[in-house]
């Protein structure tokens, strides 16, 4: 039998006391909230802070868990070579505590904005949703389905 391979990741919604929202702007993706792929060995929440810092010089408290995700599509990395298996993400409400803003190898630049203005900034429809869970959350964890390419489409969408 041949082990499934799935990449686990975790994306970290980060909100100031001014209800102002960390994005950061990478390379491949444009205007996303910070997050990434956690490593052999490393547990999810470790990863998520990792992540948030690595991309925007912010230290994080991992609060509430708001979404569980897969992206089930099968597509090429940005090297038009390399497959990319199943992903399953996990999204946090997070506050920062302590750092200071700063790129980093994968993000050119990196913003407070207002809550009530992020997509005006979001492009990436998986990451659009994802945010909009956020804003409709009332305790609830959101469980979605979805692809991304060709083009995007949420497969399942519902409250666990």
């Amino acid at each position: 039998m041949q082990m499934p391979t799935h990449i686990v990741a975790a994306g970290g919604i980060v909100e100031d006391e001014n209800k102002q929202i960390l994005l950061v702007k990478t390379f491949h993706g444009g205007w996303v909230f910070p997050g990434g792929q956690v490593e052999v060995g490393e547990n999810l929440m470790d990863g998520l802070r990792r992540e948030v810092e690595e991309e925007s010089g912010i230290s994080t408290q991992v609060m509430q868990l708001i979404g569980v995700y897969s992206n089930t599509g099968m597509y090429k990395w940005h090297d038009g070579i390399t497959d990319v298996p199943t992903k399953v993400m996990f999204d946090f409400i997070c506050k920062p505590v302590g750092g200071e803003l700063r790129t980093s190898v994968e993000t050119s630049e990196v913003k407070w904005v207002k809550k009530d203005k992020v997509l005006d900034y979001i492009t990436s429809g998986a990451i659009r949703a994802r945010y909009e869970v956020y804003l409709e959350y009332k305790g609830s964890v959101r469980y979605m389905e979805y692809v991304t390419k060709p083009e995007f489409v949420i497969r399942e969408n519902r409250d666990i």
